[in-house]
């Protein structure tokens, strides 16, 4: 897929972000659009995944360890045909299939579920570590947030996987710099990120998470990095996309009203229009 099919895939994907968390009145919107360049990425060009046959045993597989942007996954699943479109309307309805966290038993395409801040690398660098014992050649993908990366686990997992050599597990980190109560580096600063990966002997990249040439070319090197796992820092704008919630985190956790979701769709409305004349 050319670059400019993929930052049409990710307007539509922000579409369905907001649309979702808007009919759901609850939900994540400001990580959600902010990583949706990267979901954007990975289920699009990057990953060998597919619908019609999601429990091959060599598929690749992803673990979203910040569990609550799931509207992202979603939007992803749903736009690949793991389910039709019509659920994400019915985001964390009682009895739903999408509920505010994802949930491998009850949607098709999850490969974890998620919620506790923290857990999610521990989980994929163990299904890396399977894949190299059990002789398959899959990969391993999962993003984190960079609030999420505050968990003292988040490290343990660095630390097996760069000890493991773990080369088939690719962690992604969301750095938007802003969490549920506010500046990262102000809460409890994680800083300097990438230096930490690097001590714990991974292959780490600092790109800008909403250019789509960076982040293919970061996911090529981190494909031909041998020996060690590799960590991708994408800098990105929480919110992106949407004039009123970029760089806002008071958007983390927060659904708009029928005033502000006409505004958004307006905002995206633009953002595709422009891409379609492209």
């Amino acid at each position: 897929m050319n670059k400019l099919d993929l930052m049409q895939k990710a307007n539509q994907m922000r579409n369905h972000i907001v649309t979702s968390v808007h009919a759901a009145k609850c939900g994540h919107p400001g990580g959600s659009l902010s990583a949706a360049d990267i979901i954007t990425y990975l289920y699009f060009e990057e990953m060998n995944v597919d619908a019609g046959s999601s429990d091959k045993e060599d598929r690749d597989r992803f673990v979203l360890s910040k569990g609550h942007v799931a509207p992202a996954l979603y939007a992803a699943l749903a736009m690949k045909g793991y389910f039709p479109e019509e659920e994400l309307l019915k985001l964390r309805k009682t009895g739903a299939m999408l509920q505010g966290h994802p949930d491998m038993k009850g949607t098709p395409g999850v490969d974890m579920s998620a919620g506790s801040l923290g857990q999610g690398i521990s989980v994929a660098a163990g299904m890396a570590l399977s894949a190299k014992l059990s002789g398959y050649n899959y990969r391993v993908y999962t993003l984190l947030g960079d609030g999420e990366i505050q968990e003292g686990q988040v490290w343990e997992a660095a630390m097996f996987a760069g000890h493991r050599k773990l080369d088939n597990l690719v962690v992604i980190v969301d750095n938007n710099d802003l969490q549920i109560d506010g500046n990262i580096g102000d809460v409890c600063s994680p800083y300097p990120i990438a230096e930490k990966f690097e001590a714990f002997n991974f292959n780490v990249l600092t790109i800008d998470g909403h250019d789509f040439d960076a982040i293919d070319a970061a996911f090529k090197e981190a494909k031909e990095t041998k020996g060690r796992p590799t960590a991708i820092i994408a800098k990105t704008i929480k919110g992106k996309g949407v004039s009123f919630m970029e760089n806002e985190a008071s958007w983390h956790g927060a659904a708009p009203n029928d005033e502000q979701y006409a505004i958004a769709m307006a905002d995206l409305g633009k953002v595709g229009e422009a891409l379609c004349q492209k």
